[in-house]
């Protein structure tokens, strides 16, 4: 007995000891972020472009305070994003209540989601995720512009559901998912459910990458996308965005956008944001054509963002002037601090 007692110590002290011996394969917790404030002065003394954020009139006002955690414990990651301010809170994701007062917004989450990785070249996400459609997105740190385009502006911002990625080559990349029923809702309707389809296409190298996306849904609509970038030399790189959204009735919008840009030196470049939008005939079937110059200064993790944008409409319904009558154009200039970490 004392020897069967000995042996079965042994053993679980091994076994003990093997357990300690073992290094977890997971990575540390990263937290990354960002923080903005902006001073905007619309010509015409009223806000008067209606893209998304900036909106404040002769006021130095709040971004948002941006806060992302990640982990990955295997093959397992996970992703949670907050945000507070206008630009993460009301003016980017719904209120937690379901209401529409920008004064009780309590719903700051941006992304909340999970992967879990099969293979090396397969793996599935699911959860509340920023869209992967467009070239833009909410936090000014992946933004060259402070102010926002037509396209983002009137695209989704979040999608909720369940996808699928899979890596066909080192290049080339496939997404496929089920969504909610609407864009930028954490819950769907349950008469609906997941009734959304998306999907992307994927082609990444070290000078160039492209993104064709879609999405179809009875209740969202149905958009095309298509974005990508070109480092075409070491100092220019070129973006581009261009978007085809259709729902019922002839409601939607068509545009296509061009993102030139210039690093002058190492801490400064010049970019250049040329846009046409149009909305569709049920929405409207009006035009806009609008151009943003904007430079970025870099001091260690800050940004500083000072832009002139100039927006123009022939038919005279999207724009007024210092008297609040129909304009043609609006324009107006900002000065941004973006600080990530």
């Amino acid at each position: 007995m004392k020897k069967l007692l000995c042996i079965l110590s042994l053993a679980l002290t091994t076994s003990v000891a093997f357990a300690q011996d073992e290094t977890p394969e997971t990575t540390p917790l990263e937290i990354t972020g960002s923080g903005d404030i902006y001073y905007k002065y619309d010509f015409a003394k009223v806000p008067n472009i209606p893209t998304s954020f900036a909106t404040d009139q002769n006021s130095v006002s709040l971004g948002m305070l941006d806060i992302a955690l990640k982990k990955k414990i295997k093959n397992i990651s996970f992703v949670g994003e907050i945000s507070f301010g206008p630009r993460g809170q009301y003016q980017s994701i719904p209120n937690g209540d379901g209401s529409s007062s920008n004064v009780d917004n309590s719903f700051h989450i941006q992304n909340l989601y999970a992967s879990y990785a099969f293979t090396d070249k397969f793996s599935m996400t699911a959860g509340y995720m920023g869209t992967f459609i467009g070239y833009e997105v909410i936090s000014p740190v992946a933004n060259f512009h402070y102010s926002t385009s037509y396209l983002f502006s009137y695209g989704p911002f979040q999608n909720a559901g369940i996808k699928a990625n899979y890596a066909i080559t080192e290049k080339f990349g496939a997404m496929v998912g089920l969504f909610n029923d609407s864009w930028n809702t954490y819950k769907a309707n349950p008469s609906y459910g997941l009734n959304a389809v998306g999907g992307q296409l994927s082609y990444v190298t070290d000078k160039a990458s492209a993104y064709l996306n879609f999405m179809d849904g009875s209740v969202s609509g149905t958009i095309f996308d298509l974005t990508a970038t070109f480092q075409l030399t070491d100092k220019f790189k070129l973006g581009l965005n261009a978007a085809d959204f259709s729902n019922e009735g002839d409601v939607g919008y068509t545009g296509a956008a061009l993102y030139p840009s210039v690093a002058i030196s190492d801490s400064f470049g010049l970019g250049l944001r040329g846009e046409y939008f149009k909305f569709k005939e049920g929405s409207g079937d009006t035009g806009v054509t609008a151009f943003t110059l904007s430079g970025n200064y870099k001091i260690n993790g800050l940004t500083i963002i000072p832009e002139f944008r100039l927006d123009s409409n022939s038919d005279e319904v999207m724009f007024v002037d210092s008297d609040l009558m129909p304009a043609k154009s609006a324009s107006q200039v900002l000065l941004a601090l973006v600080y990530g970490f």
